[in-house]
This record gives structure tokens, C-alpha cells and sequence, in this order.
């Protein structure tokens, strides 16, 4: 039985009539067959096979080493795996691939540190920058920053006042930046708060230095604007770091999270892929800026869609904020933070995007081909992309919901009614039961309680995404599998994880026909591990190594 299927997808790819004679030898044989393998396919229907063939970078036969033998002939390369167990490659569907790696940042801090050794760090950078029209870096954590006595702004104009220096936050939700940068942002006591954004303040309402959210976005894209570099440096980071690292761990399919389009990030991906760079299937979410004018922003959106530009590369996905995030007090939620810093109006978070405003937004550009990927921490952010979606969309769409951090249990079951894909990440130690008291103070014993419910969220139907959000956390989607069986009373089995980075990511990419899964026809995107994952602890999971990583058939790794 198995054999007939591999055999009429071979007399499919080659046209072969009723007379096997007139096949050439080489026709009726595999490029290459895999053998002596614990090979789990993802496919229900056969979720284990001892061998896999591909021939031309598809697999045509997934099934006993018995019945694979008859499609091996002289050319083809046979790979015995000796019990090694096989699977299809990982899907990251949210992670930052360009801003992660790129060298445009000079230099990084800690994320805790004394006031001394920030400013060491910072004037050595700038001594080692003299010609940086901005001083760019990244690191720190907030809380730490926020717990000095003096403030932000004066910690860093005690190193320069002449430069201007912005800091991206390990989060990216804030920018800790120096008077010289306020200056030449134009922002001062008298200015407003940006849509989706703060500027921090001291008591006395001057500007301390700390702009969070999208206020930091701004300032942000002005110095990079200003380095003029970001594209070629974002290139190479790409190219010497990421994509390795990447295809390292098994990931053969990513979606570009936050594609700052204004900045370039879109020609440097163009650019990676005329030259036949991209190793793996990249999937884009164009950054919708919450600043703009929406019918200009539409346009301009429009016309950027291309599923054709690469066969490794395709614009198809909208990046959306509905908030911004809990440490910052700004995910948007329905009751108001138990503490919060920032005097939001009733304490209840911020939103970049309205429900009415996405609402416009879905209805203009999932026409064109446009899935959303939809950032929503607070559950008052979920619970109004739900609503929006629900309002106007045909029903079509791949849409997710990424981070889904604090979820109203009422919400649980929309998910899967409004066919809304749920995208967390788990990878990051903060995610796991035992940290979820240190949110008890902002949000209450009960809210703080199954953060990033992806137990509750899969129990109730939803198709559920893991992926990393690198840099925030780690890129290993092993770690990723390892904390989501662990994380009780909120953990899954570890099929469900595997689905979650594999198929079900392919899905949300709008290419499950093609790969996430292997079976006959498919495109042949596997990995091979140093060990079974169905025979380890989730301890030992986070330590397997990827032995092999072949995308459409090839060795990338």
C-alpha cells in the first residue's frame, strides 16, 4: 500500500503513462533515503515510519525500511540514521531575525548593574564610537533602572550631555535616552504623550529620561535613520549570525515579527533574497506605526504585499500592537493595575491600536491577502483584537493573537470560534509558574495567577503557536518544547508542542500543503536529533542537539 502511493507520486512527478517499460532507471528511484529511523511526522495518520525517501527535494515515500529499499538504485544516497530520531523542521512564528543580531547597536549592558558601571559601559562606548552621530545601545531591565535614586536622564548626562545616546531596553517596550537625544527628538516638559506611548516623567513633570512604548519607537527610528548604516549591518547580522544560529537549532521557517518598513527592513530582506541568501522560508509582518495616517498607511500597505517576490520569501502578514506590556503598566486591561507608575487614564494600561481603529485596518487589508499578527498582552488588548476580528472579518483569515499573556477565561473558548490563532512564548524563565507571583503586585493574586495559558487555551480548541520572540527569549525551540511540559497547571503534552512549532506554525503560515509535517508530497523540511524526544525528561530535552537541519531536500546544517 505504501509502496503504490510512493510509486503513483513518482509516475506523477516524471508523467508516466500505463507502461512502466518506458521509465528511465533513474525515474523510479530516490535521490536520497533515510533509514533506521525513529522518523514522528506530525502526520496523524501515521505518526511514526522507520524510513523516509526525497527525490528532488520532495518526499516521496515515508513509511517501513522495507518498502524504502525498493527506491534505492545506484545513484541514490542512502542515510542510515541509526535510531536517530527524525522530524519536520521548526517554525518560528514570531521572532526579530534583522534588529537581533544587527551591529548597529555599539554596545550592550547588563540587565542589572550599578549606576557606575552603566556609565562605565556607556563611556566606553562612546570613546569607542567617536564618530556615531547617535550612541545606540541595548540591555538593562526597567525595574532595576527605575529603582535608582537619581534619574534616568541625569545617570546618562553625567557621561555626555554634547551626544545624543538611546538605550533599547531588553523588552524593547522602553528607551532610556540622555538630554542631548530629548533635544534633538524635539520632546520637552510641554510635549504630549504619543499614540501607544509615555513619556516618563519625574514628580515635578520634566521628562526623566525613560520613553516607553512607542514614544521610545520614535526616538528610536530617528537614530536610525541617522547611522544611515542599518540595512547593510542588519544584512550581515543575518547572514553570519542569525540564519546560522537558526538552521543550528532546527528552524527552517520564521515570520519577521516587526518589519520596520520605513527603515529599510523590507529592502534588506528583498536585497537577502535576490542574492539567493535565504536558507530558510521567511514569511513578513509589516509594521503597522500607530502615528500614522491610517488611510496613507493602508495604501502604502497595499501595495506591499508580494507572495511571489521569492519562493523563500513572502510579504502576506500585518504586525499590530493593541498594547503595550505588564511590567511597563502599559498591557491594556480590563480592571486597573493594583500599582502603577505611570498615570494612565483610570490605570488600565495603553492602547497603539483602538479596536475601531484595527477594525479599519482588517477590513482594508485582509482583502488584499493580509493575515494580522496581533500583539496583545493585557487581557483588555486580547480581548478588543477578538472583538475587531470578530466584527469584520470574513472568516478566511489566519489571524493570530501573539503573547497572550493575561487572558480572560471568558475569552478562552473565541479563539477557536473566530478560527484566531494563539502564538505564545514560553522559552523565557519569566513565563513559568513559579515567577507569576512577581506580578501580584501589579495586577492581584487572581490575574497574576496561569499567565500564558496555553493549557487552558488549547483545552478550549484553539489552534496554539510556540515560538520565541528572540531576543527577548531564547531562539532554542527545544527550551521552548522543555518549559511548555513543565509549566503546570498550564503545561501540554509534548505532541501538542511539537504540533504547536511545527505544523500548526506552518499553518499560520499559510503553508501546511507545503511542509509541517512529513508525508508524500510534501516538501522535504526536516531535522535529525542526537536523541528521541519522547524518551527524555524535559531537563534533557532542553539539551538536545540538532545533528542535521535540510530545507526543500538540502543540507543547510
Amino acid at each position: 500500500m505504501m509502496m503504490t502511493t510512493a510509486f503513483a507520486l513518482t509516475c506523477t512527478l516524471v508523467a508516466c503513462g500505463g507502461n512502466t517499460n518506458s521509465l528511465s532507471e533513474a525515474a523510479l528511484y530516490a535521490d536520497n533515503v533515510f533509514d533506521n529511523a525513529s522518523i514522528y511526522t506530525v502526520n496523524e495518520t501515521q505518526p511514526w515510519a522507520e524510513a523516509m525517501a526525497t527525490k528532488e527535494g520532495k518526499i516521496i515515500f515515508v513509511g517501513s525500511s522495507e518498502e524504502a529499499s525498493k527506491l534505492i538504485g545506484p545513484k541514490t544516497v542512502v542515510h542510515d540514521l541509526n535510531g536517530k530520531m527524525m522530524m519536520p523542521g521548526i517554525h518560528d512564528v514570531h521572532i526579530h531575525p534583522l534588529e537581533s543580531a544587527s551591529d548597529a547597536t555599539h554596545f550592550t549592558l547588563p540587565e542589572y548593574a550599578s549606576i557606575a558601571e552603566y556609565q562605565d559601559i556607556v563611556a566606553d562606548a562612546l570613546a569607542k564610537n567617536p564618530s556615531a552621530p547617535w550612541l545606540i545601545g541595548y540591555g538593562h531591565n526597567i525595574d532595576g533602572l527605575l529603582a535608582f535614586s537619581q534619574s534616568p536622564r541625569v545617570i546618562l548626562d553625567e557621561v555626555s550631555t554634547e551626544r545624543p545616546i538611546i538605550i533599547m531596553e531588553q523588552t524593547s517596550h522602553s528607551m532610556w535616552v540622555n538630554s542631548k537625544a530629548l533635544v534633538l527628538a524635539n520632546l520637552n516638559q510641554a510635549s504630549i504623550d504619543p499614540i501607544g506611548g509615555v513619556l516618563g516623567r519625574t514628580q515635578t513633570g520634566h521628562l526623566d529620561g525613560v520613553l516607553y512604548d512607542n514614544a521610545g519607537n520614535l526616538v528610536m527610528d530617528i537614530a536610525m535613520q541617522a547611522i544611515g548604516s542599518e540595512g547593510e549591518r542588519n544584512y550581515q547580522g543575518f547572514v553570519d549570525y542569525t540564519q546560522p544560529e537558526l538552521l543550528k537549532h532546527g528552524v527552517t521557517s520564521i515570520s519577521d515579527a516587526r518589519v520596520y518598513w520605513q527603515r529599510g527592513q523590507l529592502d534588506t530582506w528583498q536585497q537577502l533574497a535576490s542574492d539567493g541568501a535565504l536558507n530558510l522560508r521567511v514569511s513578513l509582518g509589516l509594521w503597522a506605526y500607530p502615528d500614522a495616517n491610517d488611510e496613507r498607511q493602508i495604501e502604502e500597505l497595499k501595495k506591499l504585499y508580494n507572495t511571489n517576490f521569492s519562493p523563500m520569501l513572502k510579504v502576506d502578514q500585518i504586525k499590530v500592537y493593541m498594547d503595550g506590556i505588564l511590567v511597563n503598566t502599559t498591557a491594556a486591561m480590563k480592571a486597573p493595575y493594583q500599582e502603577s507608575w505611570l498615570g494612565l487614564p483610570e490605570d488600565k494600561g495603553l492602547n497603539y491600536f483602538t479596536q475601531a481603529r484595527l477594525e479599519k485596518y482588517l477590513e482594508a487589508l485582509e482583502p488584499v491577502g493580509f493575515d494580522f499578527n496581533i500583539h496583545g498582552i493585557g487581557d483588555r488588548g486580547i480581548h478588543e483584537a477578538l472583538n475587531a476580528i470578530e466584527n469584520v472579518t470574513s472568516g478566511n483569515a489566519r489571524h493570530r493573537i501573539t503573547h497572550v499573556e493575561v487572558v480572560d477565561p471568558l475569552d478562552y473558548k473565541r479563539f477557536k470560534q473566530l478560527g484566531v490563532i494563539a502564538d505564545a512564548q514560553v522559552a523565557g524563565d519569566f513565563t513559568k509558574p513559579a515567577h507569576w507571583s512577581e506580578m501580584e503586585p501589579l495586577l492581584g493574586t487572581e490575574r497574576a495567577d496561569h499567565l500564558v495559558p496555553i493549557a487552558s487555551l488549547a483545552d478550549n480548541g484553539a489552534t496554539l503557536t510556540l515560538s520565541s520572540d528572540w531576543n527577548v527569549s531564547s531562539l532554542n525551540p527545544f527550551v521552548g518544547i522543555a518549559n511548555a511540559l513543565s509549566r503546570a497547571p498550564e503545561s501540554i503534552s509534548l505532541e501538542e508542542a511539537i504540533k504547536a512549532y511545527t505544523l500548526s506554525g506552518a499553518y499560520a503560515m499559510r503553508q501546511e500543503r507545503k511542509v509541517g509535517s512529513l508525508e508524500i508530497g510534501k516538501e522535504a523540511d526536516f531535522i535529525i536529533l542526537d536523541k528521541n524526544l519522547f524518551e527524555l525528561t524535559p531537563s534533557q530535552i532542553k539539551r538536545v542537539t540538532v545533528l542535521s537541519t535540510y530545507v526543500k531536500g538540502e543540507r543547510q546544517y
